[in-house]
Formats: structure tokens, sequence, C-alpha cells
């Protein structure tokens, strides 16, 4: 009887297990399809990327499409718009919510002055940014700002600094407070306990913040188009969306540059995957 049970039991256990790695198996199909689909037809002439049935592997590949979009079109430029507004972007958001978290997480307000203010922080998140448009425009023409990079690092920052406060407002939070009141204990400031002993602490929350800032300011689209009207100052979604014209679409450039558009932020996210993981559970479980 004892062995029967112990026989069901390995079997169920082997049966999740098989279960969950089909599941896992199954997501990343899923997630990675698509990405090896752009990046297949990047290398395919333009009658194979339609042809029937699909040409699951190019069979004559070529470099045609990465040509036309990097060398004969300014792809380079929106590559470079995106990555200077996207750096500066986080850095400005992840900097100044680092240290609004912080206030948030350890200072004392009186009348429920942290509740307050913590909700009226994230419900700028909640409005979508499409309502924001006209007085975005009117704002950036009256200061003569329109097509500018610093237009969109002002406008993206507005967006992600309320994501970031409350990323790091929740990792400060699950920091253990007595390691800052030691260190104010032994003399230090609490500017220097908030540099020297919860910043360091903080990385994963600072890596995990960063990356989904990146993600965010590297992708956005809507404030792009309306902020951005000439190639010097647009960015790699408007170019790539450049590419869907009232006569064609070239499917080719299209893929090309939406391939290379995902290698930055895949090379960012493995630099910092040892934090992000962390970052991304640490505070989960608090209540």
């Amino acid at each position: 009887m004892a062995t029967t049970l112990r026989t069901r039991s390995r079997s169920r256990e082997t049966l999740l297990r098989l279960s969950a790695y089909a599941t896992i198996l199954l997501a990343l199909v899923l997630t990675l399809f698509p990405v090896y689909w752009i990046a297949a037809n990047s290398f395919k002439f333009d009658i194979d990327i339609f042809a029937v049935p699909p040409e699951w592997v190019p069979r004559n590949p070529t470099l045609k499409h990465y040509d036309q979009a990097f060398i004969e079109r300014p792809f380079l430029r929106y590559a470079l718009n995106s990555f200077l507004v996207a750096i500066g972007t986080t850095a400005i958001a992840v900097t100044f919510g680092t240290m609004a978290g912080y206030a948030l997480a350890r200072f004392s307000y009186p009348w429920q002055w942290r509740k307050h203010v913590s909700f009226w922080i994230l419900s700028t998140r909640m409005m979508p940014p499409i309502v924001s448009i006209i007085p975005l425009y009117l704002a950036f023409n009256y200061f003569d700002m329109l097509n500018t990079k610093s237009a969109l690092i002002i406008a993206y920052t507005a967006f992600n600094l309320p994501f970031a406060t409350w990323m790091m407002k929740s990792y400060f939070q699950d920091l253990p407070v007595e390691l800052e009141e030691a260190a104010i204990v032994d003399g230090d400031t609490r500017w220097g306990a908030f540099l020297h002993v919860a910043l360091p602490l903080a990385r994963p929350g600072l890596a995990a913040t960063a990356i989904f800032c990146l993600i965010i300011s590297w992708n956005e689209f809507l404030l792009s188009l309306v902020i951005t009207l000439t190639e010097q100052s647009q960015t790699l979604p408007i170019g790539i969306a450049g590419r869907v014209t009232q006569y064609t679409t070239y499917w080719g450039e299209i893929s090309a540059a939406g391939f290379m558009a995902c290698i930055p932020i895949v090379i960012f996210a493995f630099i910092v995957q040892k934090h992000l993981v962390r970052g991304l559970s640490l505070g989960a479980v608090k209540g």
C-alpha cells in the first residue's frame, strides 16, 4: 500500500513538473516568436515576406533592408535621439524618484500628508497621456521647445517620475530603518545615511526602476509623434511608423529597424539582470 501511494505521488510530481515545463515552453514560444519573425523578415526579400506557405527560415538572406533603413534613411539618427532621450529621462526620473520615494518612506508628515501626497503622485499615472497632449504642445510651443530632445525628456519624465517614486518608496519601506539609525548614531547625517546605507541596499530597486523607465521612454510613441515633427528630432518609434505610407508599407525596413530597436534594451537588461530579478521581487510580499 505504501509503495503504491509513493508511486502515485511520484507520478503526480512528474506530471506537475512536465506541465510546468510545457507551460514555460509555451510562454517562451509566444514571447520569442514575434521577435524571431521580425528578425527573419528583416533578412528576406520583399516577395519572400509574403510567400505562401511562409518561409520560416530565410532561404536567400539579404542585408538590403538594413542598408535601406540605416544607410539610405536616417534610422541611426532616430536611434540616437531615442537613446539620448531615454537615458536622460531615466537618469532624471530615477534620481528624483529615489529621493522622493525615500522621503515618503522615512519621514513623518502631519495630517496624513504622506498618504495624500502618495495618492496624488499615483493619480497622475491614472490620467491617459493623450489628455495632456494639447496642454503640452501649447506649452512647448510657447517656450519654443517643439522639435527638441529637451521637450521629450521633460514630457517623458513627467510620466515616469510618479512610477519611479512609487517603486522606490516600496523598496525603501522594506529596508530596516535600524541600519540608518545606527549610522546616524555613529555620527553620520541623514543625507549621509541615505547615500552610504539606504542607497547601496536599494540597488536592486534602482535597477528594476531604471529598466522600466528606460523601456517606457524607448518605446513611447504618442508624445513624440506630437512634439517632434522633423527628422532631426524624431525618435525611433516615429521613424519606424513613418515607413507606413498611403501607397505602401515597407515591411522589410520596418522589420530591420524594429529588430535593431530591441537590441539596446536586451543588452541593458542582461547587464542589470542580477539586480533586476531581486528588485522585481523585493517588496512583493509586503502588506
